[in-house]
């Protein structure tokens, strides 16, 4: 994990790309049985077989949920994140199934100082998730709340 990045040391045109994480059968079917996703898109596969899938799907929301996972992992937000101001913009460009393995492209799209808290700033981002063939899957922005460094 690397060191948190303080609001001042983003910038925008910056980018950097998370690890890979592989989605499980087990991810799947627990995420659509918490959530109470209990679609047979998600959970029978002679139904998807029917449909001309011949692996698990994994929800739209799922993805972006692993997608965050996999930027907080990074160490980026550690120790400056406050909060997730907003996601715009998702669209899921392609389907994840079981057995893909993920990553996210983030670049910084905007760096603002909060407007009514002088030690916070706001930091958007695009994100791309990708699966291991390069293919975008999911794509959206983010607006997050940041810390300054002398906070």
């Amino acid at each position: 994990m690397s060191e948190g990045v303080a609001f001042e040391k983003w910038e925008v045109g910056s980018k950097f790309t998370t690890r890979g994480r592989t989605i499980t059968e087990t991810d799947v079917v627990n995420y659509v049985n918490l959530v109470g996703y209990t679609e047979s898109l998600f959970l029978d596969m002679e139904f998807l077989r029917g449909k001309g899938h011949e692996r698990r799907m994994a929800p739209a929301l799922f993805t972006c949920g692993i997608a965050d996972t996999l930027i907080v992992q990074t160490g980026v937000l550690h120790d400056y994140a406050i909060a997730l101001l907003g996601v715009d913009g998702l669209v899921a460009r392609a389907p994840v199934y079981v057995g893909d393995t993920l990553t996210v492209e983030v670049e910084t799209t905007g760096v603002r100082p909060s407007r009514s808290r002088p030690d916070r700033g706001v930091v958007s981002t695009h994100q791309r998730v990708l699966n291991q063939n390069g293919e975008v899957v999911l794509e959206y922005d983010v607006k997050r709340m940041l810390l300054r460094s002398d906070a």
